[in-house]
């Protein structure tokens, strides 16, 4: 579950689809690039790689706990943040086969006391089109998600939550839509949701390692989640031990942890109708606006599939299949540098035989003194964008911070040229001029420091 940003990515490849055959070295491939990422610190995680509903490769890397020195496996548990939506909304639609609920129902039928409940139907809580403000966006949110809430102080918090668009109009994703959809499930199926996801999830699709999670044990191969430090700490490390979000606080929008394996035995499961009926699946995969029912458009190549990805706390996570390639891949990360977006193009360029593939290059950083980092800070702004940008100097790191969100650190590879690579950012300074460059997506935007 993101706190700040929309979960889902799409996987666009420009180039052609190749054929994996059986002869196919993709298995050293993808060692040499877990083994890249490993080497180089770029993070930590594991992943599965599906064809035909069956493991063809799975892999884990880093630690599942850097201070008690745990190193990961297969059968590591992550929190996968909102992964957890579409179990979530696979559990509302097979209430809706059963009879239990209709997607047409009102908001108002379960929870009147949310503005504007008259207004919102099930499906436009499924699809993000509610107009309900996202909680996780509050600003005092990160004072409060580890602490444990009950139903009733949940939904008084959503209660107070303001509108921002008239029910239907438009999409905006929002976590407080899932919470509700977690609640709803609960009232219309007269079970706990841990009861409903066992029933309608983990026993027809075989699942052994999925679960609403607890505070993490690493004694029982639980994960835990850290953000990248570019400076080591006295202890060698570059990985800072991130806070636990309380399951209480994001329900069904992302209270799930899971492994690589069941996750991709869930989408499988899905995609096969062991969970819910080929037509289901065809409304939940009919998108609107980039999202669908609980589910995110992928594609690779000319190739259309589904998934969703995840964030929560500092875990990510991004599960996919592309059906016309029988392909699905999962992976899971407690502590991110190297995209993960990234990686799901290199395994699927890699597994599909793609033979312009080369491997990523992660070039050596330059050390910069600290006085010429100064230079660089200041507060930007730019026409084309509607945010500014502090750039400031932390125990002699760079950062960058846009108004309102969390600091991030900046990584110098090249003369004034500044990287942030989790995100995909890179800023090319001009001290000369007093501008910034910032790339992302693409895209090229000007800043100017004010």
């Amino acid at each position: 579950m993101k706190t700040r940003t929309s979960l889902f990515i799409v996987l666009v490849s420009l180039l052609s689809i190749y054929v994996c055959s059986a002869q196919q070295p993709y298995v050293a491939k993808l060692d040499s690039l877990i083994e890249l990422i490993r080497n180089n610190d770029k993070g930590m995680g594991s992943i599965s790689v599906f064809k035909d509903g069956k493991e063809i490769y799975g892999n884990a890397y880093g630690f599942a706990n850097v201070e008690k020195l745990l190193k990961a496996n297969k059968e590591t548990r992550y929190r996968i943040g909102s992964i957890s939506k579409a179990y979530t909304a696979s559990i509302i639609m097979k209430l809706s086969e059963q009879g239990k609920l209709s997607t047409n129902d009102l908001l108002s039928r379960y929870y009147p006391q949310i503005k504007n409940a008259d207004k919102i139907t099930i499906e436009q809580l499924l699809r993000h089109r509610s107009g309900i403000f996202n909680f996780t966006n509050l600003p005092d949110y990160l004072q409060w998600n580890t602490s444990v809430f009950s139903k009733q102080k949940m939904l008084e918090k959503l209660a107070a939550l303001g509108s921002d668009f008239e029910p239907g109009s438009k999409y905006q994703y929002s976590n407080s839509n899932y919470i509700l959809l977690s609640l709803i499930a609960e009232d219309a199926g007269g079970k706990s949701y841990n009861e409903l996801l066992n029933d309608f999830i983990l026993k027809p699709c075989g699942l052994t390692h999925t679960r609403i999670f607890e505070a993490i044990d690493p004694e029982k191969n639980e994960a835990s989640s850290y953000r990248y430090l570019p400076v080591a700490t006295p202890q060698n490390s570059h990985w800072a031990l991130e806070s636990e979000t309380d399951p209480s606080v994001p329900l069904g929008a992302g209270f799930l942890s899971s492994t690589p394996s069941d996750m991709n035995r869930f989408i499988w499961g899905l995609q096969e109708g062991k969970i819910v009926k080929s037509e289901t699946l065809k409304l939940m995969t009919a998108m609107q606006d980039g999202y669908g029912l609980g589910l995110s458009p992928y594609r690779f190549g000319l190739e259309q599939g589904y998934g969703h990805g995840g964030s929560i706390d500092g875990f990510q996570s991004t599960l996919f299949i592309i059906p016309g390639l029988d392909l699905s891949v999962a992976i899971t990360s407690n502590g991110t540098v190297y995209p993960l977006n990234n990686i799901a193009i290199d395994i699927m360029r890699i597994v599909t035989g793609d033979p312009t593939y080369t491997f990523p290059v992660f070039g050596n950083l330059l050390k910069v003194s600290e006085g010429d980092l100064q230079t660089l800070t200041g507060n930007y702004s730019s026409p084309e964008l509607p945010i500014k940008l502090r750039i400031f100097v932390d125990k002699g790191v760079l950062h960058g911070q846009g108004a309102g969100q969390p600091a991030f650190p900046l990584e110098c590879f090249d003369i004034n040229k500044f990287r942030f690579e989790m995100a995909g950012i890179i800023m090319h300074f001009n001290p000369e001029s007093n501008t910034m460059i910032l790339k992302q997506g693409g895209k090229d935007f000007t800043f100017t420091k004010e």
